[in-house]
């Protein structure tokens, strides 16, 4: 067998085992198993390459090349050890900005290799230049894309700018502006391929990458994560065009599609328009907030006095948010979940589609700490319930449980469902202070004569709460 052979038969395993991963990863129960298969198919692809490489490239390359994954494999080792899960959402923003950024690369080696390189052109044959060309400024103005975009997002995460949506006049006409120059440019770069055009389309795709997503508000940000990683997942295809790589067209293209998919979802559990979400608030001009509302006063409440709550309902329901993910709260939450089950207290979890920065950020949380995966339900499964519960915790979620999203059409985050948590016979709030969600909306819930106030840290809340049970 050649070593074309050898690398093409790595290549079918590893995009198999890829698949299984997504398979694995799409369910709790399979989620490690799926993780085991993604990091199997991309050392079989990543082995496969490297001896691929070996044929064709000289002893420094080759050296270059080792140096480039020891580097990469120690720094991704170390912020995988180091990073918080709070701080898993900005993380994966910025990894999506690595790949924008190799497919910006490879974009332009492709053009200095072979367009660049006139007279030398031994890459690609005459009568598929057109087609090379295309690939090249398609890349290159993905990858762009995906980079200042997700450098944004990882911005907005990580709190170093405001979530806020910029709305800068006329901005939607300044997105299909931006989109309908690219799509002139790349004719003319495919007729006529030079380096100043190319340059002309890396910018206007890096400002369009930064204004797309500084145009989507905080309440959106678990989408525009998952949008981004399908962005870099498009990203890798148009660099396995280039490079004649089938293994990363393949991993490219699922990437893309099931971020893509998963963005859809997401969209749909939000009540907002896909196409305006990935268009960086597409037809959205902003809408007038509900924070200046005098809602009146909220009423506080003890963990002692929380706990008689507790001890004398019969069904209870807690619904997580990014605040318990800050507090380090989980094992506590699965440790008080556990007690009031050894009572006789129906306990479950609500989790919204978007609770958190990441899509499925609770679910992990809670599967971490060992909270059994048949009572934790999705917000379609537990709503209807929620009326007839006695007792509702929420911990550390805002946005996901505002009235506001059903009741004021004027809200930023009208129309979004919302756990309905107000339904319940009590509710109980965590939260370190009266600030507002990352969306910057007031919340009403706050407010409501069946809702109390349980402030400090979620944690040592918690801890007070079994204590006192």
């Amino acid at each position: 067998m050649t070593a074309t052979s050898a690398a093409s038969a790595a290549y079918i395993v590893a995009g198999l085992l890829f698949i299984l991963s997504l398979a694995g990863l799409s369910k709790h129960e399979t989620a490690k198993s799926g993780n085991a298969y993604g990091i199997a198919g991309m050392a079989i692809a990543l082995a496969a390459t490297i001896g691929l490489a070996t044929r064709s490239v000289s002893a420094a390359g080759l050296t270059l090349m080792a140096v480039a994954v020891v580097i990469g494999a120690g720094i991704g080792l170390w912020r995988a050890a180091k990073v918080e899960m709070t701080g898993m959402p900005e993380l994966i923003a910025l990894l999506h900005s690595f790949v924008g950024l190799a497919a910006v690369l490879v974009g332009w080696n492709g053009y200095l290799s072979v367009e660049g390189n006139a007279g030398e052109q031994t890459e690609v044959a005459e009568n598929l230049l057109g087609i090379h060309s295309a690939e090249v400024v398609i890349g290159v103005f993905i990858g762009a894309v995906t980079f200042t975009g997700s450098i944004v997002a990882f911005l907005k995460l990580s709190g170093r700018i405001k979530s806020n949506p910029l709305m800068l006049p006329a901005h939607n006409a300044l997105n299909l502006g931006a989109l309908v120059a690219f799509v002139a440019l790349t004719v003319v770069f495919v007729i006529e391929p030079n380096l100043v055009l190319l340059s002309v389309v890396t910018v206007l795709a890096l400002a369009l990458g930064w204004h797309l997503v500084a145009s989507i508000g905080g309440g959106d940000m678990p989408v525009v994560v998952s949008m981004l990683n399908s962005y870099s997942g498009w990203a890798a295809a148009a660099s396995g065009f280039l490079l004649g790589n089938d293994l990363l067209i393949i991993t490219g293209a699922l990437v893309g599609s099931s971020g893509a998919y998963l963005s859809y979802i997401m969209c749909k559990a939000m009540n907002r328009s896909f196409i305006s979400v990935i268009a960086g608030g597409f037809g959205n001009e902003g809408s007038v907030g509900s924070s200046d509302v005098d809602y009146g006063e909220h009423t506080e409440i003890s963990a002692e006095e929380t706990a008689e709550l507790l001890r004398s309902a019969s069904s209870v329901v807690i619904t997580p948010g990014y605040g318990m993910a800050v507090a380090q709260a989980q094992s506590a939450v699965a440790e008080l979940t556990r007690h009031l089950r050894d009572k006789g207290v129906e306990v479950r979890f609500g989790i919204h589609p978007v609770a958190g920065r990441l899509p499925g950020h609770m679910n992990v949380l809670l599967a971490e700490a060992k909270v059994p995966y048949d009572i934790v339900l999705e917000m379609d499964e537990i709503n209807d319930d929620l009326a007839g519960t006695d007792v509702v915790l929420v911990i550390g979620a805002n946005d996901t449980v505002n009235p506001a999203a059903a009741e004021d059409p004027s809200s930023p985050i009208a129309g979004m469902p919302v756990l309905r948590v107000w339904e319940a016979g009590r509710v109980v709030v965590f939260k370190r202070s009266m600030n507002t969600g990352y969306a910057g909306v007031q919340n009403p819930l706050f407010f409501r004569e069946n809702s109390r106030m349980l402030f400090g840290d979620a944690r040592e809340r918690v801890e007070d709460i079994l204590r006192a049970l």
